[in-house]
């Protein structure tokens, strides 16, 4: 069965102005749904058509014969976990609850987590991926290049935030650290992280 490209989570202009129309139609109209034409073609007729994408991305994990399929796969499994991370009237007040509690012990404070979050987002150098993880049952922040992802590293991910210039350019250009800000404060839906976290 062929992989297909989901349905953004809300309307393709509901995260206006901090992240407009424009950018969402190259993004998830172009960029993601590449990803999945190309995914899917690559896999018609091998032994791998059929299985999940996470079956796909750990199966090819770590095989240079197989990049392909990999950056494929992972950037399609990565888009629509992005697109999860981000709703209408996001961010604002910290998360609450449980999460609150795991962030506060792992990382010392909110504020704590936030300054290293963004940190990991402002030296990726080049394209890639900020991530909040659950690893060994501790959170932890990571950062991964081009289309890795924690999945590959037997790491659950929690959030994500895309670095990848055509994420934001369009809005924000070359100002990467306004368009990190404007996620943490204003994007991100701290109910998906907080089922994540509940669901590992």
């Amino acid at each position: 069965m062929a992989h297909t490209l989901p349905a953004l989570p809300y309307a393709i202009n509901a995260l206006e102005p901090h992240i407009s129309e424009n950018t969402l139609e190259f993004h998830h109209g172009k960029h993601h749904a590449a990803y999945v034409a190309n995914l899917n073609k690559l896999l018609d007729g091998t032994d791998l058509d059929g299985k999940s994408l996470e079956d796909v991305i750990t199966a090819v994990a770590g095989d240079a014969s197989k990049a392909g399929v990999f950056n494929n796969a992972a950037q399609v499994w990565n888009h629509s976990f992005y697109w999860q991370c981000m709703k209408p009237a996001g961010g604002g007040q910290p998360p609450s609850g449980a999460l609150a509690e795991k962030i506060n012990a792992d990382f010392g404070s909110f504020e704590a987590f936030v300054e290293q979050f963004k940190a990991a987002g402002a030296t990726q150098f080049g394209s890639g991926w900020a991530w909040l993880i659950l690893d060994g049952g501790t959170l932890k922040i990571t950062k991964t290049a081009n289309a890795d992802l924690p999945l590959a590293h037997g790491q659950k991910a929690l959030l994500t935030m895309d670095v990848w210039e055509h994420a934001y350019y369009l809005d924000y250009q070359n100002k990467r650290p306004d368009y990190m800000t404007t996620f943490l404060d204003k994007l991100v839906n701290w109910d998906f992280v907080a089922a994540n976290l509940a669901a590992a």
